[in-house]
């Protein structure tokens, strides 16, 4: 059996069968990170964007593969998690690029897909780290280039491709030396293999182990996440916009010439909660409108009107709340603020504090579970402010966050918060009477002016930084890096505490967490306070999961 020629359909099957057994393992993947810390999350955030990506693939199916890349790319856009998703939705967006125009592909076509995909992904990285995911890609790309000259089976053309994917996820190692000293190969690295078994499991007419992944029904992504936040923050008196308006315009020879930024403008005059996604054939729309006949005539001025979806968001909300839907008149569109302040936070008490500083939203997120593209967008939605501040507040949200950021309208300035710490102090630092840039440069230099520590606990036996560390052993992190450890959680604290103040020092913010009792709250601020008598302490009950203590130090 050989294959010279692939389409669109077989493409889509490949697409299924790699984002399902990345599905299937992820929890794997999960077990690689380098850290034995309890929130591993590659495999978890690799697998939901590629199950984003299949998802849209699968309600775009058609022979022509051109297209249904453009389907892949604009569903792993938005489903993008961490720092591992959007590398993989980059590494995708150059592969559909690069074969948008053709019906079909040869092996040539997909060999130069993959290396254009390698291209844009490095691009997209502002530091590339070798040793990881990018490696991987990078390798197997070469590799591709390298055989299609002599090959033109596909088949044969995917061995050689996975074939180099795993042997540069064993040399990983060799490239980053945190990984050899753990004892383990790259987290995104495996999670690409796992991709590629699962395309060459289709080309040859094979299934990979594991149950196929359910793709579920348009609904499950904008407007699962859409209803859960309409229904459960209004009242069905106080949607201003009442129609919930998707669809999807062909581009068409002889229509009005497309211009994303002008129809965007020229969309918003219709409504709010205003997306829009495109590339050189196909634009995507989800507007609130309440004349959504409006909003489809002005479409169609560009081309043809595919995939429409309306719904009357007043009646559903009605119905869920056990109201009776009655027309509601609509209102005049909220001006919007001049700043909005979107933070990044795991934790009630935590987000509570953030809004109690200045923050306008606060994203669910954080350790064990980073919000998507989407969410972000979503949220930037929500703040409707001309200039959006986002305080990711994880160093594997930051990217995400720049993502969101390039496909709205507003003014995104991404401060790359990496802990909550960081986050706090940036936000201080906020000073509404000034202009965007004035912020984002304060903002950015008050990230160095706070140290941020973490206590948690192992989940394996390991060794790292020369340091022996056993399960469920504390472990207590600066600035990212395991320096201390112990088996009893307060000592823990204590030690880092000893790493992290010095006589310069004034404040000691203590965040505790979800599972720290108040008897050892008193106890561990009792001793600190003996210790540490110059220091000013203050308490606050963050109700994070994981991460028993986070301390700020300025």
């Amino acid at each position: 059996m050989s294959i010279k020629n692939l389409d669109g359909e077989r493409f889509a099957e490949m697409i299924s069968q790699g984002a399902s057994h990345l599905s299937n393992n992820a929890k794997m993947v999960d077990a690689l990170n380098v850290f034995p810390v309890p929130d591993g999350d590659t495999g978890t955030n690799m697998n939901l964007s590629m199950t984003s990506g299949a998802k849209e693939v699968h309600k775009n199916v058609q022979a022509h593969i051109g297209k249904v890349g453009t389907a892949l790319s604009r569903g792993l856009l938005m489903g993008a998690r961490g720092n591992s998703g959007v590398i993989l939705s980059q590494l995708f967006r150059g592969f559909s690029k690069s074969i948008e125009g053709k019906s079909t592909i040869t092996a040539k076509d997909f060999a130069q897909a993959l290396q254009t995909g390698v291209d844009t992904a490095y691009k997209a990285v502002m530091k590339p780290v070798e040793g990881t995911i990018l490696t991987v890609a990078k390798d197997a790309a070469r590799k591709a280039v390298s055989e299609a000259k002599n090959e033109d089976d596909l088949i044969k053309l995917m061995e050689a491709i996975l074939d180099e994917a795993k042997a540069s996820l064993n040399r990983t190692p060799d490239l980053l030396p945190v990984l050899k000293e753990v004892g383990v190969v790259d987290s995104g690295g495996q999670g690409l293999v796992l991709v590629y078994e699962g395309f060459l499991a289709e080309l040859k007419g094979e299934k990979v182990p594991g149950t196929p992944m359910a793709l579920p029904s348009m609904n499950d992504l904008v407007n699962a996440e859409h209803h859960k936040n309409v229904h459960a923050h209004i009242n069905t008196e106080d949607i201003e916009f009442g129609y919930c308006t998707e669809f999807m315009v062909r581009f068409e020879d002889g229509k009005k010439v497309f211009s994303e930024d002008q129809f965007r403008n020229d969309l918003s005059k219709f409504g709010d909660s205003l997306l829009v996604i495109s590339d050189d054939e196909v634009a995507k729309i989800h507007i609130h409108a309440e004349h959504p006949g409006e909003v489809l005539s002005y479409g169609q001025k560009y081309g043809s009107l595919i995939s429409m979806k309306i719904e009357n968001m007043r009646e559903q909300h009605s119905s869920l709340v056990g109201e009776s839907a009655k027309a509601q008149p609509s209102k005049p569109k909220k001006q919007k603020e001049k700043y909005g302040i979107i933070t990044v936070s795991m934790g009630s008490g935590i987000a509570d504090l953030f809004k109690s500083i200045g923050a306008h939203e606060v994203i669910e997120g954080g350790q064990t579970m980073n919000p998507s593209t989407e969410d972000i967008v979503s949220a930037i939605e929500k703040v409707n402010a001309e200039n959006i501040i986002i305080l990711p507040n994880n160093s594997n949200i930051v990217m995400a966050a720049r993502q969101a950021a390039s496909v709205v309208e507003e003014n995104v300035l991404v401060i790359p918060s990496k802990t909550v710490p960081q986050g706090m102090s940036a936000l201080l630092s906020f000073n509404p009477g000034v202009k965007p840039e004035e912020n984002e440069e304060v903002m950015t230099e008050a990230l160095g002016n706070v140290k941020s520590g973490q206590v948690t606990y192992a989940v394996r036996d390991t060794q790292i930084d020369g340091m022996d560390i056993s399960k469920n052993d504390f472990m207590g992190i600066l600035n990212g890096k395991i320096v201390t450890k112990d088996k009893v959680q307060v000592q823990a604290a204590l030690n880092l505490l000893k790493e992290m103040i010095s006589e310069e020092d004034d404040i000691l913010t203590i965040l505790y967490g979800s599972e720290s009792s108040d008897e050892e709250v008193s106890e561990l601020v009792k001793q600190v306070e003996t210790i540490f008598s110059d220091i000013e302490v203050e308490v606050h009950n963050g109700k994070q999961p994981l991460y028993s203590y986070i301390f700020s130090v300025e």
